[in-house]
């Protein structure tokens, strides 16, 4: 949680590639489905992604003083940056360096964030198939960008869907199993 905190530059979606490294790939703390769960739960609930992140990832792993060391270890070093920086900030605001130097920086956060992008995509064909993968992404894309609907929204939209198809799966399933064990102990 310290090294996202300190390389993560841009926000809560620029550091969802640094989790993901740290947690799936360095420390397989979790496998990629379930990190795609945490990260629908933190996009779920109000406040900073990273933060919630941090503190489902660090609570998974060690309970409440791991989602509070998580947590303090995520904000502490851009915390204390922000403070030794903060004296700094208007004597470099108009420095053609420093302007180049985070220039530079978006691009490698937008391919990060293309990665990921792909990966859940990747994942969501595998997972629903191709099909309804295409027709869940565009009706997300004609949630977010057409009807600029609140992403919070979208996600409950998706999660309440969610719910509601595996319990009448479930509820399919248990009434297809009750019948061919019906009928096969009616023919004993």
């Amino acid at each position: 949680m310290f090294r996202v905190g300190v390389f993560g530059y841009g926000g809560g979606p620029s550091v969802i590639p640094l989790f993901k490294h740290e947690v799936v790939d360095k420390y397989d703390w979790m496998k990629d489905e379930e990190f795609a769960e945490v990260l629908a739960f933190a996009n779920a609930l109000p406040g900073p992604i990273a933060t919630k992140m941090a503190a489902q990832i660090g609570y998974q792993q060690k309970g409440a003083m791991g989602a509070v060391l998580a947590v303090l270890s995520h904000i502490l070093p851009t915390s204390l940056g922000i403070v030794a920086l903060f004296s700094v900030m208007y004597t470099l605001k108009d420095s053609a360096i420093i302007a180049g130097m985070i220039a530079a920086v978006r691009p490698i956060i937008a391919v990060m964030l293309g990665i990921i992008a792909y990966e859940f995509c990747v994942k969501t064909y595998s997972g629903l198939g191709k099909v309804y993968g295409l027709i869940f992404g565009i009706i997300a894309f004609l949630l977010l960008i057409v009807l600029d609907v609140h992403p919070a929204i979208a996600i409950v939209v998706y999660l309440l869907y969610g719910t509601v198809h595996i319990r009448f799966s479930n509820w399919i399933k248990d009434k297809q199993t009750g019948k061919q064990d019906g009928e096969g102990g009616s023919s004993t």
